[in-house]
């Protein structure tokens, strides 16, 4: 599929604007069509929902920003940025509501895509197919990425305008709650699932699969707190007719290009380096991941995000079952003992930084480059199986099935080589909220820079009041900031609310 999506961005002018002049309606050029002169085959359509996938590599989702706020924002990461701004946006400390790189950027790039995928969903049914199944798999497609656009969204500002249909410049889309949102997205997911594949073959490998619906599903109910509705979804994975994924046996593989979609992925965004341009929608706009350049050490990158010194030591606390330090803190973060731990070098340095400060590793170069760049070609694996096995776990303690609930996650502790749970933890037995509270440290061992944390903490209700906050912020003291009620969600851009009657700003702003 990275093949594929070198050409998607071609249509990314056409895909966003439509033509209000009849002069230009009658144009036939092909260098100049309208969107009423563009959807006349299936190549069109093709060509339509690939370039939804483009948007991934925009600034504001992810390629870049969209991580300071589901990994600098949560406990595990945090930024010491000279740009003051910047940092400021993710301790909290929101003033400038239409701050581009914090807040505005990731609204306008998300409306971006849901507009893309509008504009699929209004238009290939009337385009005539050969192939009926194909077609119906690009509007299961468009109807996927609209759900996960739309799920991120509902998660970061909560309240906002819901669009499914092709925009025009006078539209006011009312505003709609997160309940209504993830109303639509369950249903866009749904039905999606019904005309998806099972699997990909050759250049489509990394579109959305059945199995990838069912998983976007479980987050959506495990967000909801719906417990049945997730484990019946995430039953088609683990053991109804989508069990065909599996933990790859060395965790390093989930994050390099060297083994990508591979058997525990069930959803990655694909990346490359062929193309060295901006993120516009130029026709070299680059398809790769800004997000390690930011990342990175001081001195290999910029160093605006970085990771909470916490997380070294909860690795810490627990030996594997031949008295080893768990091998997963090698892969997932540089920190000061790193070469002393597991005799690696960070980027092929000794460690020249404070003796408390850390930064992930996922998803960095270090294995094979001595710095960073913006065109990191590495996938993001955006869900992995081990995900699934530990939601499916937290299920299942949430539906007083803690003892069937152990052997889910003593397979990811498995290949770590720990203890099974009950080995390590007797302690735990079949009490809820003891295994809640091993869950969520087990989450943090297996998922940690992933982009998860932040849904958890929102899920476990750890920010839903002031003793919970308080809790987190002996980890993260960024979360002293924290008002309860109000920076549980993002305001929205300002630029949004004076422009649009429709729509009133969240709570508390």
């Amino acid at each position: 599929m990275k093949k594929i999506l070198l050409y998607s961005t071609l249509l990314g002018s056409l895909l966003f604007f439509s033509s209000c002049n009849e002069e230009e309606l009658n144009l036939n050029s092909p260098n100049a069509l309208t969107t009423d002169q563009f959807w006349g085959n299936p190549t069109d359509a093709e060509l339509g929902v690939n370039s939804i996938y483009a948007m991934f590599y925009k600034d504001g989702l992810w390629s870049r920003w969209i991580f300071f706020r589901l990994d600098l924002t949560s406990d595990e990461g945090f930024s010491r940025s000279p740009w003051t701004e910047l940092a400021d946006w993710t301790r909290f400390n929101y003033v400038n509501y239409n701050f581009w790189e914090g807040n505005s950027v990731t609204y306008r790039d998300t409306y971006k895509a849901i507009f893309r995928c509008n504009q699929v969903l209004a238009n290939v049914p009337g385009i005539t197919f050969t192939d009926e199944a194909r077609k119906e798999s690009i509007l299961a497609e468009a109807k996927f990425l609209r759900a996960l656009h739309y799920f991120y969204a509902a998660e970061l500002w909560e309240n906002i305008p819901l669009v499914l249909e092709p925009s025009q410049p006078n539209d006011r889309p009312e505003q709609k709650t997160k309940t209504e949102i993830f109303a639509q997205v369950e249903t866009d997911l749904n039905e999606a699932f019904e005309k998806l594949p099972t699997s990909w073959t050759g250049d489509n490998i990394g579109r959305p699969t059945k199995g990838a619906a069912k998983a976007m599903l479980a987050k959506l109910y495990m967000q909801q707190r719906k417990w049945s509705e997730a484990k019946l979804a995430m039953d088609y994975l683990i053991s109804g007719q989508g069990i065909s994924y599996s933990l790859v046996p060395n965790f390093k593989d989930n994050f390099t290009d060297v083994r990508e979609n591979n058997a525990e992925s069930v959803f990655e965004i694909q990346f490359g380096s062929q193309r060295l341009g901006g993120t516009d929608e130029s026709a070299n706009a680059a398809v790769s991941n800004t997000r390690a350049q930011f990342f990175a050490p001081r001195s290999i990158g910029w160093s605006d995000g970085q990771a909470r010194h916490w997380l070294v030591g909860l690795f810490k606390e627990e030996r594997n079952a031949t008295g080893g330090l768990d091998e997963r803190l090698r892969h997932t973060l540089f920190y000061p003992e790193l070469q002393a731990d597991f005799g690696d070098l960070t980027y092929g340095r000794t460690w020249q930084w404070d003796a408390d400060e850390a930064w992930f590793r996922k998803g960095q170069r270090d294995y094979y480059r001595n710095n960073e760049d913006y065109y990191n070609q590495v996938n993001y694996r955006l869900i992995r199986y081990a995900d699934v096995l530990l939601m499916y776990a937290e299920a299942l303690n949430e539906l007083g099935q803690t003892a069937d609930a152990y052997q889910y996650v003593n397979t990811v502790r498995a290949r770590a080589n720990m203890a099974p749970l009950a080995t390590a933890h007797p302690e735990i037995g079949t009490n809820h909220d003891l295994f809640l509270a091993r869950l969520k440290k087990e989450r943090v061992l297996e998922l940690c820079g992933e982009s998860v944390r932040w849904l958890d903490l929102k899920r476990w209700g750890d920010l839903e009041t002031q003793a919970g906050v308080d809790a987190v912020a002996q980890r993260d003291p960024d979360f002293n900031n924290f008002i309860v009620g109000k920076t549980i969600r993002l305001p929205l851009p300002q630029s949004e609310v004076q422009n649009n009657p429709n729509v009133q700003q969240n709570t508390g702003y």
